[in-house]
């Protein structure tokens, strides 16, 4: 019997390696950085694409809007074989040195007590929500290589897309973090607890800083070229470290 979600999927269908993203628009563009790229899941609108990257082996997951319903996909990827997860995704900027269309690599993500559905796994604590450190180095290695302008920071983590607002945004930027996004909390407690490797980078796609904040909302279509550089990137880090044939 398959897997509740990820249900026509197979062990041996999903590589080791995972860039995991909201959009399912996304993984269809993502997977034109695929050789032989095959579609192994469909269901609940979930797509997930496993192809290769030069020598390795690397799949492409929708994992949807939010933490609970983003922490069901990690833990079926992993299940089915995932032991390296990175979130590809967008952000709004909260810092003011934040713009649209600015790269950004989490080096940790903040939570609302109780949030991010992680209460029911570790009932009374908080969740280390931090990415591995070895991954995270060489993702931004590779990105200073390639030449690709960056930003390194915290994240914040939210569960309610519209509860946020500029006063947020300013508390949340004098907390240190640079941009609001919704499940990277999530998967980087989850990888400590299920012993994954994780990651995450994302593109901000609006700021909620500024004379007019939330002015512009920026799809997959419009940061395409950004997605596609990064995801290269994140290819090539797979294929330099941890290349699955």
């Amino acid at each position: 019997m398959g897997l509740p979600h990820i249900v026509n999927a197979k062990p041996g269908d999903v590589s080791k390696n995972v860039i995991a993203v909201g959009d399912p628009g996304r993984v269809e563009l993502l997977a034109t950085l695929l050789e032989s790229p095959m579609v192994v899941n469909k269901h609940r609108g979930l797509t997930v694409v496993t192809g290769y990257y030069k020598n390795s082996k690397v799949t492409i997951a929708t994992h949807g809007m939010g933490c609970p319903s983003a922490n069901i996909v990690f833990e079926e990827l992993g299940i089915l074989g995932a032991r390296r997860i990175v979130r590809l995704g967008t952000a709004g900027g909260l810092h003011e040195s934040v713009k649209i269309g600015d790269v950004v690599v989490a080096t940790g993500a903040m939570y609302v007590n109780g949030g991010c559905g992680l209460s029911q796994y570790m009932p009374g604590y908080c969740g280390a929500s931090s990415p591995d450190p070895v991954l995270t180095y060489r993702i931004i290695k590779e990105l200073e290589k390639t030449g690709i302008s960056f930003k390194k920071g915290p994240l914040f983590t939210s569960d309610a897309f519209y509860a946020e607002s500029p006063e947020m945004a300013s508390r949340l930027s004098k907390y240190g973090a640079l941009a609001v996004e919704m499940e990277a909390a999530g998967l980087f407690t989850l990888g400590w607890i299920r012993g994954w490797e994780t990651g995450c980078v994302v593109v901000v796609s609006n700021v909620l800083h500024g004379g007019e904040p939330n002015k512009e909302f920026l799809t997959t279509r419009e940061l395409a070229d950004k997605f596609l550089k990064t995801a290269q990137v994140l290819m090539e880090v797979f294929n330099k470290y941890y290349g699955e044939p």
